[in-house]
């Protein structure tokens, strides 16, 4: 029976290309996917108190959005930040401190220097003796508490009632200042004047929030507090801890230097394993080959690893598999029941049957390619003897 030869492809060159690189363009725009997908998902939006950036229900973006509607707001996260918007910015400029706790006191007495007005949200003890002097905490309320203005003041006039509750101040006599939304324990909100500059104290930031701004009048006061051409917005960042050692630096020098061995010790273990040769895979294949072929495929990997005795052992399993069933015997069969067997049918001396069928641990049909060639041809002497 004619063996049928393997059929070309069909298609033309451009069939033949899409088909090679359409597994590779397939898995290159997946992986394009999934990392544009992983890089969207990584973008991460501000958070915090009183953020100017922050959409959170207790950050400030849409109070940023309303005043950039009229003018510009600088956003600053540094008091040295906040001072250079201020020396670049116009005459009508209103500078805003919040979180101003995590300011150290020379910053905070360097942005009290300055000449401009300004919106202290619910300041420390420092920064308030610093910025409005005779001005003192006197008491609080529950943040957010609707209060009525009854001050003169035009921002809190205009706002009217307010969600303002938080700290309350207490102006010392002889100061000028004005306080309003007052409550048993002081007001609210006070504006200090001095020297030409207003300093302006709210006693929470709450009013100034993305979740309470369009509550009763917090948008209103908060926009006339701040109407200016420009506000520069400080919320200064957490101070960054310096210093520190990274998990490399704590071990010790003896044991980072026994790394370089150990990686050579891996490679040259790689590279000893990984040239080693193992046993043969079967494999089915993709085509149909002539036996010739295959049989002259395997013999050439044999002569090219010098491997006599592996392909000794084929030989003599082709055998034993071909003459076994002749013999009337099962294919697990012990070798001395084969060579018994087959030393009765064709007269041969049974030791020299054993080392020709089985080898041995000094198999002199492996000494050399002439041995494995008589081997081979001892093998199918005794086959014709078999039939």
């Amino acid at each position: 029976m004619a063996i049928p030869e393997a059929s070309e492809p069909t298609g033309g060159p451009i069939a033949r290309t899409w088909r090679a690189v359409r597994t590779p363009l397939l898995l290159f725009t997946a992986l394009v996917v999934v990392a544009v997908l992983l890089s969207l998902g990584a973008e991460r939006f501000p958070e915090g108190v009183l953020d100017p950036e922050s959409v959170s229900p207790d950050g400030t973006r849409a109070l940023v959005q309303l005043l950039e509607e009229d003018g510009d707001v600088d956003i600053a996260r540094s008091s040295a930040e906040a001072r250079e918007a201020v020396a670049d910015a116009g005459e009508d400029t209103v500078l805003l401190v919040s979180l101003d706790h995590r300011l150290l006191p020379e910053e905070v007495a360097e942005l009290a220097a300055s000449d401009v007005d300004t919106v202290l949200v619910q300041p420390s003890a420092l920064t308030l003796s610093a910025f409005a002097p005779g001005l003192d905490v006197t008491g609080r309320i529950d943040t957010g508490d609707a209060l009525t203005p009854e001050c003169a003041l035009p921002a809190a006039v205009a706002a009217g009632e307010a969600g303002v509750g938080g700290e309350s101040y207490t102006a010392d006599p002889g100061v000028d200042a004005v306080g309003c939304y007052p409550s048993a324990t002081g007001d609210a909100l006070v504006q200090v004047t001095e020297d030409g500059t207003t300093t302006t104290v709210l006693g929470t930031g709450h009013p100034l929030t993305n979740t309470a701004l369009s509550a009763r009048g917090n948008a209103a006061l908060a926009l006339n507090l701040l109407e200016a051409d420009q506000v520069v917005w400080l919320r200064p960042d957490p101070a960054q801890v310096g210093g520190g050692s990274s998990m490399w630096d704590l071990l010790p020098a003896g044991l980072r230097w026994s790394v370089l061995p150990l990686v050579a010790t891996l490679g040259l273990l790689a590279l000893w394993r990984g040239r080693r040769m193992g046993a043969l895979v079967p494999e089915a294949l993709p085509v149909v080959v002539r036996a010739s072929e295959t049989t002259e495929g395997r013999a050439g990997l044999y002569q090219s690893r010098r491997a006599r005795d592996r392909a000794a052992d084929a030989l003599r399993r082709g055998f034993r598999r071909r003459t076994v069933p002749k013999l009337g015997l099962d294919p697990d069969a012990s070798p001395d029941a084969v060579v018994a067997a087959v030393a009765e049918r064709t007269g041969d001396d049974p030791a020299r049957l054993r080392a020709l069928i089985y080898g041995g641990r000094d198999d002199a049909f492996t000494a050399d390619d002439r041995s494995l060639v008589r081997l081979a041809d001892e093998l199918d002497e005794r086959s014709r003897k078999l039939r």
